[in-house]
This record gives structure tokens, sequence and C-alpha cells, in this order.
């Protein structure tokens, strides 16, 4: 089942609700791709869904609960990732893997890169 509660959460002059499933992340990726919610949207647990989605994610039959109900449903079912924990974890996991870039970071420049040798004097100048 899908849940969300109703677009009350302010941020950058918008309202926006969570929505989350009691069943399974790949339930949630594809209700939210259904609805046309960007990937970007997808916070660890839940997709920040902004308030002009709103009517359609209930049409679409995903149910509406009270803000205080995500967060015990995603518990219920397993499904919680705390923030404290899953950055934690994700750090874990970029010691172990370095060249690996994980959502929301920026890759570390080339050195190769024209920016980090700008020491080096341009080849096609002339003297």
């Amino acid at each position: 089942m899908l849940y969300l509660d109703r677009p009350a959460w302010p941020w950058r002059g918008r309202l926006w609700s969570h929505l989350i499933s009691d069943v399974s992340y790949a339930e949630l990726h594809a209700f939210a791709e259904a609805l046309g919610a960007p990937r970007r949207g997808f916070d660890r647990d839940h997709y920040d869904l902004p308030a002009e989605r709103f009517r359609v994610a209930v049409w679409l039959g995903a149910r509406v609960v009270p803000s205080r109900e995500i967060a015990r449903l995603l518990r219920a079912a397993g499904l919680r990732r705390p923030k404290h924990l899953h950055s934690a974890a994700a750090r874990t996991v970029a010691e172990h893997r370095p060249g690996l870039v994980l959502p929301g970071s920026a890759p570390e420049p080339s050195p190769f890169s024209a920016r980090a040798s700008s020491s080096r004097p341009d080849r096609c100048q002339t003297p």
C-alpha cells in the first residue's frame, strides 16, 4: 500500500508531502514514476512530493494519513532508514570503494582536467 501525508512541509516556497510504501522500495519507485515524480525526490525511504502532485497521487491510489503515521508505517514494514544510520552507511561504503560516487555527492576533480592543471601553459598560445 502507498501512503502520503498532506502537503504541510515548507521548502523553497512550496509545500511538500511524504510518499511511502509499506511493501517495498520497488513499489514506491514504480508509483512515483507513474506519478511523474523525479527520482531526485527520493530521500532514503520516501519521496518528497510537491503539493501540486498530491491530488493525482490520491487519485492513483495513495492513502492519506497523518504525518506522524508515515514513520510508524515505515518502521512497522522494516523500511525506515533514519538519516543518522543512512549517512554512516554511505560513508562506510565510500571508504571501502574509493572511486564510487554516491548520490548527492560530487565526484572529485580529475588531476588531468584543465582546471587541475592550470599551471601548465596552453599549447595554443603563441610566444
